[in-house]
């Protein structure tokens, strides 16, 4: 299955009508947060990543009409489950650095939190980076837009770090940003593309070997 394919399956439902039903359960104030959680957990679980917004709703206990009045249409929840995912990224890689004292060790553990938060999520890592991948802003989602921004602003605060790199060197910091985040992101697609012939803890040294700090910040 491409990329392209795999983020095109979700299909998105909605009713013309809001009608109560009985049995079902009521919300206060958190109803989109939990519709994004099954919805994420929906996304995972389906052979073909599909998502149906009627099938969420009769999960999560509500009228198809209240989840769409969340939604309005097929982009908004997408965009909602990949700004969801670049959060999780970002806030599982700064959790990886946080116990090394070295920068450089720091920067590396990032990167495993990358390949491992693509192999642990493959269905939300390539609706991340295979629908939404204009990088104008203004035709994107706001939410995602800044969830995106925290997350590339992340590896840019690590490169620099590691690299031992002034804040406003801002060329070679986006130099050593773009090797590293090739490195990564490209492993991470190998590996989920079934590229990388090895499987449990053999894959897991694999990668530990390849992602090293000297590999990551490599001078050009």
């Amino acid at each position: 299955m491409t990329m392209r394919q795999n983020v095109n399956g979700v299909n998105i439902e909605s009713a013309a009508e809001d009608k109560s039903v009985p049995g079902r359960r009521y919300h206060h104030g958190n109803l989109r947060e939990e519709l994004i959680a099954t919805a994420l957990d929906m996304l995972e679980a389906q052979a073909e990543g599909t998502v149906s917004l009627r099938e969420l709703a009769r999960r999560v206990g509500v009228s198809p009409n209240a989840a769409y009045r969340h939604f309005p249409d097929k982009e908004a929840l997408l965009a909602a489950l990949a700004a969801e995912g670049f959060k999780r990224l970002a806030a599982l890689q700064a959790g990886a650095g946080k116990g090394e004292g070295d920068p450089r060790a720091a920067f590396r553990a990032a990167g495993l939190a990358y390949v491992r938060f693509a192999r642990q999520n493959p269905a939300l890592f390539r609706l991340m980076f295979g629908r939404f991948h204009d990088t104008d802003s203004a035709r994107r989602d706001e939410a995602l837009a800044a969830a995106s921004a925290l997350a590339v602003e992340g590896l840019r605060r690590g490169v620099a770090r590691a690299a031992g790199l002034a804040e406003d060197d801002t060329a070679a910091i986006r130099v050593h940003a773009l090797r590293a985040w090739s490195l990564v992101h490209g492993l991470s697609l190998l590996v989920l593309d079934g590229q990388v012939a090895a499987e449990g803890e053999a894959l897991e040294r694999l990668i530990q070997a390849v992602l090293t700090p000297e590999s990551l910040l490599a001078v050009p």
